[in-house]
């Protein structure tokens, strides 16, 4: 019997390997989910938008559609956020730089020769 919950499963912690990932069920040191390449399909067009939405009118600006594979994605995201001197995170496909830093992204984006559109 159940008793109404959901089995779960998995293991997420181990006393000889430690911490677990929950996707692929290895330890986090040898985790392969993250060496898949997460290359987002794309138009050949970066976009570049301002957000507010559920962000208590605070301001982000959202870079999708870059085409590189995760560590190139992790490490341009970490450049940009210095460039503009502020804080923000790289999930999902999308950079997010705190702030509206709009022009200097896209001056960014053309020095390394990529195409982009301002979105919403």
């Amino acid at each position: 019997m159940t008793n109404g919950r959901r089995n779960s499963g998995g293991l997420v912690y181990s006393t000889a390997q430690g911490r677990m990932c929950p996707g692929c069920s290895q330890p986090i040191a040898k985790c392969i989910c993250r060496q898949v390449n997460l290359k987002p399909s794309s138009d050949g067009y970066a976009r570049i938008r301002l957000e507010t939405k559920g962000r208590k009118g605070k301001g982000v600006t959202v870079i999708s559609g870059l085409p590189l594979d995760s560590d190139e994605f992790l490490a341009f995201g970490k450049e940009l956020k210095q460039r503009c001197g502020s804080g923000g995170t790289v999930k999902d496909g999308q950079i997010e730089v705190q702030g509206d830093h709009r022009e200097l992204i896209a001056g960014e984006l053309t020095k390394r020769g990529w195409k982009f559109k301002f979105s919403g």
